[in-house]
């Protein structure tokens, strides 16, 4: 295949904004036909599906964090198609890695939610755990696919994508090779061995925080004002990408959180001789700054997320009755000769299967609940209805958290999602331990529909830009989600085997703690910290009313700081790279270089993240856990973290117009 002699070998329009008039052409042309479901990308798809669920259920129980596995398995399939000197790969690698990455967001939808039924002491089996990941994938992707024009095509350049945007690159160095895949080989290692050398050995600290300074220590202890950083080069490569505007966007919300709502309650807590709130076991006053988020202030960010989604519905509302509006007239009316003579690139599943597939899921959900989870026609009803109208409805809300911050706000979410169906179900008479499985059960298969319809947008955009067929995306992601769903019910139930997920050397799983957290109290009639979360929903209204986007704003103010910091230096270097010279062709190149270096970090540190997981789940444990969480380690990942800066840097000014 003759690649295109463009920036980065994709056409120069691929990350811009299209001018009147102009089209998108993608690597793979429109008019011809490439391989892409072949015998070869369906058994590899597989495989890497199998692969990476155990290893993101590992991961994601024993650190909170879910491995990405789209880019590690793109570069495993560029590998695999070099290695055997496979010709014309690039579509059979999008299928691979399309089928293979339902692992990581299955994985996600089920440990958020799942475990809290062990931690709670409730009966769990592994045909919940394997049909509630399985139907919640199945809607993710079948909500998704009326939308995917709009998000791919429609608002081409308006987002910046950076996860789809690192794997493609990925994916397209590998088919070109050269200059542009030696860069992306050599910022891969640098990137990796610096985050497992973090990650497995800790030489030096993850997080770098104000308080290794003296009047920072003072700061952290009177004010509870803690400056943070997090070192890994991943998240660096990531704020690159994301880019300067949407990085101070997320930021500002974050300082908000960090630098004047800690800081508040911290105040207002002096004076309390008693917890503040319901679930509160400690008070103000005694927390440090860290606590005051998880226990305060990261509720007003789940408000705000919330607000913002229903913002973003509104605003959404034309994009979602024309998504109906075109699946009512492909299903009643006459095709037209100019829909019947449609693109490849542009081809989905019929809506008429679509329609009928979506109406299949719903019947398997409610005969799931009846004869599953609630035993009662009526609460069975209820339970798919806020499934179907929940997940439905934030379906744009997760794939544009996605597009604009590679992030997708799951945990966030499904909290919500709980918080409304444990009221709901409340109020129909179902409570106690019925109630909490019932509402944690509907919980997994919302959060996993979410998750499914972020990551899922991701390989779609991933497609567009290199000229794949949707439609065969589409399908065949249903294969992974089966592949995934089931592995992830085994996975989970033999690690609740070795290692549980309460007492003395458990898993952590931090976010099915929460979820535990949020549903006893509510299904025991104690109150949901409403006020934090009205909070959150204005400060939500007031930066719409601003015209700041809210969603990252929110996000901003629910993601730690220390992961938020990272986009923002990342973004000041990506706006440094295309404004440092006059000669905007030199800048373009340079911003194209710096790309290739980022999204060699995420790639390096998501693939070295897997070997890390891998490594401590065969029971190798190299971390020095009391050195690296010293200052003395902190100050190490500040010099290190500064060599990295400069190569990022310098790397990207090496880059030439003729390259």
């Amino acid at each position: 295949m003759e690649l295109k002699n463009t920036v980065n070998g994709l056409p120069e329009n691929a990350y811009k904004e299209l001018k009147e008039g102009e089209v998108y052409v993608p690597i793979m042309e429109p008019s011809k036909t490439y391989p892409e479901v072949t015998i070869w990308s369906v058994l590899w798809g597989i495989f890497m599906a199998i692969l990476f669920s155990a290893a993101a259920a590992y991961s994601g129980l024993k650190i909170g964090q879910v491995m990405e596995a789209a880019i590690p398995i793109a570069i495993l399939a560029v590998g695999l198609s070099a290695t055997t000197r496979r010709k014309n790969a690039l579509g059979e690698n999008v299928i691979i890695q399309s089928i293979g990455a339902s692992s990581g967001v299955i994985v996600a939808g089920a440990i958020f939610t799942i475990p809290a039924l062990y931690i709670l002491n409730l009966p769990v089996s592994f045909y919940q755990i394997f049909l509630a990941s399985l139907f919640g994938g199945f809607l993710g992707i079948l909500f998704l696919i009326p939308f995917r024009k709009y998000f791919v095509r429609d608002m081409h350049g308006k987002f910046p994508f950076p996860e789809a945007t690192a794997t493609t690159e990925i994916l397209v160095a590998g088919e070109k090779g050269g200059k542009q895949a030696a860069v992306l080989v050599i910022s891969g290692l640098i990137g990796g061995v610096f985050d497992f050398i973090i990650t497995s050995f800790g030489w030096w600290a993850e997080v770098i925080s104000s308080r290794i300074f003296y009047y920072g220590d003072i700061l952290a202890d009177k004010a509870k004002i803690v400056f943070k950083v997090n070192a890994l080069t991943m998240v660096l490569g990531l704020g690159y990408i994301v880019g300067l505007k949407y990085a101070i966007i997320i930021c500002a919300g974050s300082f908000l959180s960090w630098f004047v709502l800690i800081p508040l309650f911290n105040e207002i807590g002096q004076g309390l001789m008693t917890p503040l709130g319901a679930t509160a076991t400690k008070l103000i006053s005694e927390m440090s700054a860290e606590e005051i988020f998880r226990n305060y202030v990261r509720q007003i960010g789940i408000g705000g997320i919330a607000m913002a989604g229903i913002i973003g519905i509104i605003r959404s509302s034309k994009i979602i009755r024309d998504a109906v509006s075109l699946a009512y007239n492909e299903i009643f009316h006459k095709k037209s000769v100019a829909e019947l003579r449609i693109s490849r690139t542009q081809l989905d599943i019929k809506m008429m299967f679509n329609v009928l597939l979506i109406l299949l899921t719903a019947l398997l959900i409610f005969t799931f609940f009846t004869g599953g989870v609630v035993f009662n026609l009526w609460h069975a009803f209820v339970g798919l209805l806020i499934v179907l109208v929940i997940a439905f409805l934030f379906t744009t809300v997760a794939a544009t958290a996605i597009a604009i911050v590679g992030t997708n706000p799951v945990s966030g979410m499904t909290l919500m999602t709980l918080i409304l169906s444990s009221f709901i179900l409340v109020q129909i008479g179902l409570s106690g331990t019925s109630g909490m499985i019932s509402a944690l059960i509907i919980g997994g298969v919302v959060c996993t529909a979410l998750s499914m319809a972020g990551g899922f947008i991701t390989d779609l955009k991933i497609g567009y830009w290199l000229g794949s067929t949707p439609r065969k995306q589409e399908r065949w992601k249903f294969l992974g989600t089966l592949v995934s769903a089931a592995t992830v019910g085994f996975v989970i139930l033999i690690l609740n085997e070795t290692y549980g997920f309460v007492g003395k050397g458990s898993l952590v799983a931090p976010q099915a703690n929460a979820m535990a957290a949020v549903i006893q109290p509510l299904m025991s009639d104690i109150p949901a910290p409403w006020i934090l979360y009205l909070i959150g929903t204005i400060i939500a209204l007031l930066v719409t009313w601003l015209k700041i986007p809210p969603l990252a704003f929110a996000l901003g103010m629910y993601i730690p700081i220390e992961l938020n910091t990272p986009l923002l230096i990342g973004g000041l270097i990506a706006h440094w790279a295309k404004t440092r010279s006059k000669d905007e062709n030199l800048n373009n190149a340079r911003f194209s270089r710096g790309t290739l270096v980022a999204s060699g970090f995420i790639a390096g540190g998501s693939l070295f993240g897997v070997i890390s997981a891998l490594l401590r789940f065969a029971g190798f444990n190299w971390m020095n856990v009391e050195w690296a969480e010293t200052y003395s380690a902190e100050l190490f990942a500040l010099v290190m973290f500064t060599l990295v800066l400069l190569y990022m840097m310098w790397d990207t000014m090496r880059a030439r117009v003729d390259t």
